[in-house]
């Protein structure tokens, strides 16, 4: 039975942030005590094999309907969790089967929520799972890192609220009402993710400044800001960019859901959602989701504290990884070299390199899924921190492609950290379906040398498609696309905020990099609803040449742009090239072009 856990120290609270000039406004440790989840491993391993299955540890809380104080227990783990942005506190909250009345469970920083059904409406809420900003006086521009997946909720008043920002995905989630994308008093909110769930009323953005819904169904859409994509999306609104500004594609071109555990009578297992090509809508709404389960007893259930080397033996022996809660220090590269493993985590468990290894290599292999957790850089400078597949990397994974979902980078802001490249993907094919890879503007060991970090996201690989892309505030590109017929289906970026002055982003006759540069040599790319911000508050007189550089190709194909200078803090010349008018001023109005060419 989970119980509340016990008092730790008081988390730090925030630096003042620079997210947004509208957002101007001015640690706890692991719980002890809390239970341990069981599974049933499948067999005994051999003598010297690391087993696979058992407990899930201290801070992965199992409830069901009889569990008593649910709410107490919930709120108690919100108080440590409401601010603590940058402190070492992990949660994973999973609700069996079942109806639950009366509940309102408030999701702080790295808190995940989960039902342990097939399917949604195997866990009903007679209640609301909430995001908002009474932490940060309204503002829900630094609502990060948390998550909720698998529920069916009845909200109280009729509309749930999840004011969220970058990396908090809302997945498989059915709400019979409506969806508030804003925070109490309707302060500023930017970013967020929705996939493979329903929403039977409408979903109110009110001030989100962009947002990327995959796969789902909604019952309305009120009104945007800058950015508002979807993709597969029964119920969207019709395309009308850039007033109002809708991308409305009527598929995903490719798509696999998230993995996620759940309870097959009395077992835990994870199911493998299945490839989808040219999706629309959910995957569980017309019963039984497609896909493969695998028990419990294939994955090695790691815990805080264990060493890459142990990662890699129990990888080496065929076994998946489950990253339970907590933060992992790694001196060497973890190495995923089998054809579809699956690295999966709960309640954002965060690698971290020590000493400039690389935290994650792929192999140039068949159908790995890596879902659910953080990387963040380590005080020595790693080149890179993700690489699915190695360089030169040829294979055709285009029947079984790799998938990167809720996998988040950050450099800098927990302390000290640099990476010259942060995600490198070199496999063809590959999938990456939401991620957000931040060099830090705010927090402990930022600056524009200390958390250097030169490029977010290179791609090297062909026929990759992004969808849910978010990339911010490199020294240099954001995003750097090498590949051929790449495809990105929302892409949203400020640059760097803390730019010395204009020799320091200098690009050679270039003023500034930009935020998405296609390489000359590429002959075919498309893109849909591209946003790139700029606040230079350091020195506000630089100016951007542009936010997109992309060569002159007729298989080169852009759709929907636009570049915003938030209160006249530097400037855009161009939305891409040398095409789209300049920012001007401070009304923080978006430059926008409706296509390129």
């Amino acid at each position: 039975m989970p119980t509340p856990p016990t008092a730790g120290s008081a988390p730090r609270a925030p630096r003042p942030s620079r997210r947004s000039v509208l957002a101007a406004m001015a640690a706890a440790v692991p719980a002890a005590g809390l239970p341990v989840l069981s599974g049933r491993a499948s067999a005994a391993p051999a003598a010297g094999a690391l087993p696979g299955g058992g407990d899930l540890g201290p801070n992965v809380l199992v409830f069901d309907p009889a569990t008593p104080n649910i709410q107490g227990t919930l709120d108690e783990i919100f108080k440590r969790q409401e601010s603590a942005q940058f402190g070492e506190g992990r949660f994973a909250l999973l609700f069996k089967p079942g109806t639950y009345c009366g509940l309102n469970a408030q999701i702080g920083f790295y808190t995940s929520i989960a039902g342990l059904g097939l399917s949604p409406g195997d866990t009903t809420f007679h209640g609301d799972v909430t995001v908002d900003a009474g932490w940060f006086n309204g503002n829900a521009t630094q609502n990060f890192w948390r998550s909720a997946e698998n529920l069916t909720l009845h909200p109280v008043n009729g509309t749930n609220r999840w004011a969220v920002a970058q990396a908090a995905p809302f997945r498989r989630m059915h709400i019979k009402g409506g969806l508030n994308l804003a925070p109490d008093g309707y302060g500023w909110a930017s970013g967020g993710y929705i996939a493979d769930s329903r929403i039977d009323g409408s979903v109110a953005r009110y001030s989100q400044q962009q947002w990327y819904t995959r796969d789902s169904s909604v019952g309305g859409w009120n009104n945007a800001v800058w950015n508002m994509v979807f993709s597969g999306v029964e119920g969207a609104p019709a395309q009308s960019f850039p007033d109002p500004p809708y991308t409305t594609l009527d598929t995903t071109p490719v798509s696999r859901e998230k993995p996620f555990l759940y309870l097959d009578g009395a077992d835990y297992k994870v199911f493998l959602p299945e490839k989808r090509t040219n999706a629309r809508g959910t995957t569980w709404g017309s019963g039984t989701p497609r896909g493969e389960s695998l028990p419990l007893g294939q994955f090695y259930v790691a815990k805080p504290g264990v060493d890459a080397a142990t990662l890699n033996a129990a990888l080496s022996q065929g076994l998946n990884l489950l990253l339970t809660p907590g933060i992992y220090h790694l001196d060497r590269p973890v190495e995923v070299r089998r054809p579809n493993t699956v690295v999966l985590g709960l309640g954002y468990p965060t690698l971290v390199p020590d000493n400039g290894a690389t935290a994650m290599k792929v192999a140039d292999v068949d159908g790995v899924r890596l879902a659910g957790f953080l990387i963040d850089a380590g005080p020595v400078n790693s080149a890179t921190l993700l690489e699915v597949g190695p360089e030169g990397a040829s294979a055709d994974h285009a029947a079984n492609p790799t998938t990167v979902q809720d996998v988040f980078i950050r450099i800098g802001g927990a302390g000290p950290g640099k990476a010259t490249t942060s995600m490198v993907i070199n496999s063809n094919h590959t999938l990456i379906d939401h991620t957000w890879v931040w060099r830090a503007d705010h927090g402990d060991g930022v600056g524009w040398e200390t958390n250097r970090a030169d490029y977010g996201v290179r791609v090297n690989g062909d026929d990759v498609l992004a969808t849910g892309l978010f990339v911010e505030h490199f020294n240099k590109y954001d995003v750097e696309w090498r590949g051929e017929r790449g495809r990105t289906v929302f892409f949203q970026n400020e640059k760097a905020y803390d730019a010395p002055n204009q020799a320091a982003i200098q690009n050679g006759d270039i003023k500034g990099y930009a935020a998405y540069k296609i390489a000359d040599g590429v002959t075919a790319h498309e893109g849909w609803g591209l946003g790139s911000y700029c606040y230079y508050n350091v020195d506000p007189t630089i100016r951007q040449d542009h936010g997109f550089q992309a060569p002159a190709k007729p298989g080169v194909k852009l759709h929907h742009l636009l570049v915003v200078s938030l209160g006249g803090k530097g400037q855009y010349e161009h939305v891409i090239n040398s095409i789209g008018a300049p920012t001007s001023g401070t009304s923080t109005v978006p430059s926008t072009v409706v296509s390129y060419p």
